[in-house]
């Protein structure tokens, strides 16, 4: 298996990320090496209004950079070859397979000016603006821009807390601010327009006091639809994973787990010659938190009022106890735990339909690493 990778090296901009701990099921010892924290509860504020819910196991707060390095050493220890330095250029069918070139870039330039590499199978894992699938003739995604701040954690914040605040003028999503170290956290949100996305930020922390040590952000794919992650060409095929597939779980707009899952369905289905169970379960669980954002969407400041107002023991336990990455569990005991939101959640899917960001505004983005195109 051959990896092409356009940075001349693995020196990836970092980025905390939150995720629970089904991530030790996917990836193993490469997760734990990334781990810098471990969150126990998460406290909710709105409007006055707050609620903590503690977790049964704990949501894990991991470094992108230092799973990116422990990923690439797991990659070549069973055999993998990464190489650096190229630029994906073309695609299409050729001599009963595919022809894929690659611009050398860089301290790679010597040699010929382009390199062509034949092969039965590609992985597109370039992100949610992947060359690739563009190539391959999938139609672009929506993208939404997240931006965050590392910043110094408040007197008295305990470690092991996330705290998230709902602020519908400002963004149908969250803030969030998330300890990575004793001393500073990542504070963030996703939003609709990068300009203004940025400044929500900026005025958040001005309000609050909090001073930014360093800024990161990313365009984050918004999930509308299940896509079709395989498309012949010529005999051969290729397959979209992660952001190229847009597999996020559009409720919070985290992708890491569910990206994983997917490059699991994929690396199933080319073993075994037949669609993966997972990829089914996968898409399952993508639409259901489609269901889930389509009814939140639109909530106002009042709404989120009313949900921290309801959060009565058993939802509180329920909570708890499930994960994200159990979109039918979690539906199923918080209704069964409070009646009153079946009625919250179809108000919100009859009034207040998804419209998902369609800004092309990068003003909030900064450079980040993107996956490499994979070639078994």
């Amino acid at each position: 298996m051959r990896f092409f990778e356009r940075a001349e090296r693995l020196d990836t901009p970092r980025r905390t990320l939150i995720v629970t701990d089904r991530i030790h099921h996917l990836l193993g010892a490469a997760s734990e090496k990334s781990v810098v924290n471990k969150i126990n509860r998460f406290e909710l504020f709105t409007d006055g209004r707050a609620a903590t819910i503690p977790l049964d196991s704990p949501d894990l707060v991991i470094e992108r950079s230092s799973l990116i390095r422990a990923l690439a050493d797991e990659a070549q220890s069973h055999g993998a070859h990464i190489e650096f330095g190229r630029r994906f250029a073309s695609l299409e069918g050729r001599r009963g397979g595919i022809e894929m070139a690659f611009a050398r870039v860089g301290n790679q330039t010597k040699g010929p000016e382009r390199e062509r590499v034949h092969c039965s199978a590609v992985i597109a894992a370039d992100g949610a603006q992947s060359s690739v699938a563009r190539a391959a003739g999938w139609p672009g995604l929506t993208t939404a821009p997240l931006v965050q701040a590392i910043v110094k954690l408040p007197s008295g914040m305990p470690l092991d807390s996330a705290r998230v605040w709902f602020i519908p003028d400002d963004t149908p999503y969250f803030y969030w601010l998330i300890p990575e170290s004793s001393t500073t956290g990542a504070l963030g949100l996703i939003g609709v327009d990068g300009r203004r996305t940025r400044r929500c930020l900026e005025l958040f922390m001005e309000q609050r006091h909090f001073k930014a040590l360093a800024f990161q952000g990313a365009r984050i794919p918004v999930y509308e639809r299940w896509i079709p992650i395989e498309r012949k060409v010529d005999a051969g095929r290729v397959y979209l994973v992660g952001d190229a597939a847009a597999h996020v779980k559009v409720s919070t707009l985290g992708g890491v787990v569910t990206g994983f899952r997917g490059a699991l369905a994929v690396s199933e289905s080319i073993l075994n010659g037949e669609p993966s169970r997972e990829l089914r379960s996968l898409r399952r669980e993508l639409d259901l938190h489609k269901l889930i954002r389509r009814s939140i969407h639109g909530f106002r400041q009042a709404d989120y009022s009313r949900l921290v107002d309801w959060m009565n023991d058993r939802m509180r336990r329920s909570l708890s106890r499930f994960s994200r990455d159990e979109a039918a569990r979690v539906l199923w005991h918080v209704c069964r735990s409070q009646p009153r939101l079946l009625l919250m959640g179809l108000r919100g899917l009859l009034t207040n339909p998804l419209e998902a960001a369609k800004s092309d505004d990068s003003s909030s983005e900064v450079t980040l690493w993107r996956p490499p195109v994979i070639q078994p």
